[in-house]
């Protein structure tokens, strides 16, 4: 991608180098989801552990020092998070949807409170409702590449712009209503609703892309490939078929490979926001 001179967001809250917990908010890209797979648990041990980790930590201060690389990823996080304030807020006022009250972006190490309650490095990026805000370890960065072979700029800034496309769910009143949805239901029918949040904010993250192109000339050759390699090794089959050799498609909770890569070039491709109809379809349509 190309950033160069561009600004950076001072919604940014820096807790790296403290240490402290909460529970965690909707899920972003879900390492933990590899992590305890491959460890023998299952979707229900992810519960648990999630539930388990819910309380109160004092944090702490650390003397970590950080290194030129760690530096850099919080720079280019916070560039892209003013790269999603500048288009997000356009998008609102040609929409008509009022003014675009943008989240804050927290870096944390390994653990931080929230206003969901405990977020760990494990559970991968998240947003949280609670404090419209979304949370980043940034050694994920590293994880992506490490476990699953995703590498590049482009395709973190997808995870940030996923992230952020939850936060356009919540101002929209859409992720308030499904969750509303989703705590009257049983868990295999919550985990299809889950699954078109996570679709809708993959296309939300294309429509950022699509635009931040327009206002900066961004995307590179190859970014796109990126992103498209990112969606494919998170979608809850290629991941349950890496953990344990076959799927459970009932499980899913963020969407396949094929439909995580297809929202995510419709948004990029149209950059029309009212082209996310992910609660409109039929599972086969998704």
């Amino acid at each position: 991608m190309k950033l160069s001179g561009r600004r950076q967001s001072s919604n940014v809250e820096d807790r790296r180098g403290l240490s402290g917990g909460a529970k965690a908010g909707i899920g972003g890209i879900v390492l933990v989801v590899i992590m305890t797979l491959l460890s023998g648990g299952d979707l229900g041990d992810i519960i648990n552990q999630v539930v388990g980790n819910m309380g109160n930590v004092t944090e702490q201060t650390s003397n970590h020092e950080f290194t030129a690389e760690e530096q850099e990823l919080a720079d280019f996080s916070k560039t892209i998070l003013a790269g999603t304030e500048d288009v997000w807020a356009q998008v609102f006022r040609d929409q008509g949807l009022g003014e675009y009250i943008p989240p804050k972006m927290v870096l944390y190490t390994t653990s931080t409170q929230t206003g969901c309650g405990t977020g760990q490095a494990q559970m991968g990026p998240f947003y949280c409702s609670a404090d419209q805000s979304l949370y980043i370890d940034l050694s994920f960065f590293s994880s992506m590449k490490k476990q699953l072979g995703a590498d590049g700029d482009f395709a973190y800034a997808y995870v940030i712009a996923h992230e952020v496309g939850h936060h356009v769910e919540y101002l929209t009143g859409t992720l308030t209503k499904a969750h509303n949805q989703m705590r009257s239901m049983g868990e295999s029918d919550a985990n299809r609703v889950s699954v078109r949040l996570e679709l809708l904010a993959d296309f939300y993250a294309g429509v950022w892309a699509h635009h931040d192109n327009k206002l900066y000339g961004s995307l590179e050759e190859g970014d796109l490939e990126e992103a498209i390699r990112c969606a494919q090794v998170i979608g809850d089959d290629y991941l349950q078929k890496k953990a344990q050799g076959y799927d459970i498609p009932e499980s899913f909770t963020h969407g396949t490979s094929a439909q995580r890569m297809k929202w995510l070039k419709l948004g990029l491709q149209t950059g029309d926001m009212s082209r996310g109809n992910t609660f409109s379809l039929s599972d086969s349509q998704l």
